[in-house]
């Protein structure tokens, strides 16, 4: 851990370097193609270095007392790695923090929604700082983000409820899933039948009276993910329910 002080513009400089020092073109090539930046993708225009995850989390740890302010320049950076690192050093923050700075941690993610825009960097932050922070609160902001145009923020509705799920609370994602049964696009298929599925690894019984209700109506993909871990017979049985329901 560094203690962050002195001049702001050469600690972000320093982590800036320490981040640049360790790109990979080749690597950097392959992310982009993975993480769909190209024209017309979920990802377009994301910037990435190819620098592993494990390796971000060590700059992540290095720059842990770094400012607010300079997390947000990172967060507001159009490469990958920044941002992700940002949500590193958030989060480290957030487990550490006192019910104040856990709400100040809380009201800056949901500000930046806009730069929290790929699927990796919901999945690691949101219900970890959303769905934590929410817990004991008023959870009316996850119905408000689950009918966003942003497609970002209605996957951060439905994974922040993993937090809920864990503490086996399924409601709001029941309802949540209901608000996104027929959105258009396949991440957010993938994300509520994973959310699905994790319910029914604490209460299957409870996911198929959900399914039993929707299964004929929801996406595929969404279908597909939420039986995943159903024996093979129970799994073909709600797929072929889909395929008749199609015909």
């Amino acid at each position: 851990m560094i203690c962050v002080k002195g001049d702001n513009k050469s600690v972000v400089k320093n982590i800036r370097e320490d981040i640049q020092r360790l790109r990979n073109p080749e690597k950097a090539k392959i992310l982009s193609g993975f993480f769909k930046t190209g024209k017309g993708q979920y990802g377009e225009g994301d910037v990435f270095l190819g620098i592993p995850v494990p390796e971000q989390r060590k700059i992540a740890k290095k720059y842990t007392d770094l400012s607010f302010t300079d997390i947000k320049k990172l967060l507001l950076s159009k490469i990958h790695e920044y941002r992700l690192i940002a949500l590193l050093i958030l989060l480290g923050r957030y487990r550490r923090a006192d019910e104040t700075g856990k709400q100040n941690i809380f009201n800056l993610y949901l500000k930046n929604t806009n730069h929290i825009n790929n699927w990796d960097l919901v999945d690691l932050s949101a219900p970890n700082i959303i769905g934590d922070y929410l817990l004991t609160r008023d959870r009316s902001i996850l119905y408000r983000l689950a009918q966003s145009e942003n497609l970002w923020e209605r996957r951060i509705a439905i994974i922040s409820s993993f937090a809920f799920i864990r503490a086996d609370q399924f409601d709001d994602t029941f309802r949540i899933a209901e608000l996104l049964l027929h959105d258009r696009h396949d991440l957010i298929h993938k994300a509520v039948g994973w959310m699905l599925r994790e319910i029914g690894k604490r209460d299957q019984q409870k996911e198929e009276t959900f399914l039993g209700k929707y299964a004929a109506v929801m996406p595929r993909t969404m279908l597909r993910y939420a039986v995943e871990r159903f024996d093979s017979k129970k799994r073909l049985l709600y797929l072929d329910l889909k395929k008749k329901q199609k015909s």
